[in-house]
């Protein structure tokens, strides 16, 4: 048996995907979903997650490039700020005691865990003022966070993303001793036309992943306007709610897992 964690992102960033992550939970289609608590909608979304808690983790979508509808960074200007050492760990760590303060106020527990609104908690700057928060905030009993190294290296979208930061957020994770997942999936170009597709995708992700995995995914149950997502949303969700989704997880004998209940092995520098 494989256990992977099965996250889904952006909760509460519009009431469909909101929708779909409940239902899907419900249906234990999903085993974490990570939160905006920048969205305006963050406190009203925030009362939905009590009942479906603890089977479902829940934890903080660090957010630095989504504005809801206001002026914010585009990720190109938050990437060449952080590799010309311009993202200032205190800066950034001042924006997550924010959202993680916002976070506790809405939900009532410290989140289970930490990633990024298109990865930003591994770039530098961010990833310094991560580690440094999870210390001084939490001590031994901190969320664990999203290692983005991908279970399969290649040419790709994933392979660059681990490139940009997310080898070296694993490394100092290990370091740090700080818990994290093996590897990461579920990374592609939002391009599965239809959720036939999609599953194809999914069947190779769960395939590739290695035991204590994590992969991601963006469901909502319904078009989210303005969204430069919002079709491969709706076929995620189309799929992720079928029976052909069910019968694939018994087929390659995966089950959905909550988080890594340890910091895996050191990785030496």
């Amino acid at each position: 048996m494989k256990h992977i964690t099965l996250c889904a992102d952006d909760f509460a960033l519009h009431p469909a995907v909101d929708a779909a992550v409940v239902a899907l939970a419900q249906a234990a289609r999903l085993s974490a979903t990570s939160c905006m608590t920048t969205a305006p909608r963050w406190p009203q979304a925030a009362q939905l997650l009590a009942p479906l808690r603890p089977a479902l983790q829940v934890g903080l979508h660090w957010n630095l490039t989504e504005g809801h509808g206001q002026a914010a960074p585009r990720l190109v200007q938050v990437l060449a700020r952080a590799y010309s050492g311009q993202l200032r760990p205190a800066a950034m760590a001042e924006s997550l005691h924010r959202q993680l303060d916002a976070f506790e106020q809405h939900a009532g527990t410290p989140p289970d865990f930490i990633d990024g609104h298109q990865h930003i908690h591994q770039l530098p700057g961010a990833r310094a003022a991560l580690l440094h928060v999870l210390h001084q905030r939490y001590g031994t009993q901190a969320p664990w966070v999203r290692n983005t190294v991908p279970a399969q290296w290649g040419a790709n979208k994933a392979t660059l993303l681990a490139l940009l930061g997310g080898w070296s957020l694993r490394r100092a994770l290990a370091r740090e001793r700080l818990r994290h997942h093996r590897s990461f999936a579920g990374v592609y170009n939002f391009d599965a036309p239809t959720p036939t597709a999609y599953g194809a995708r999914m069947a190779q992700w769960l395939h590739d992943a290695q035991d204590g995995a994590l992969l991601m995914c963006h469901p909502a149950n319904a078009s989210v306007p303005g969204d430069a997502i919002a079709s491969a949303r709706t076929t995620e969700y189309a799929y992720l709610a079928s029976p052909a989704f069910a019968e694939l997880l018994q087929r390659l004998g995966v089950q959905l897992a909550t988080g890594p209940q340890a910091a895996p092995p050191q990785i030496r520098s």
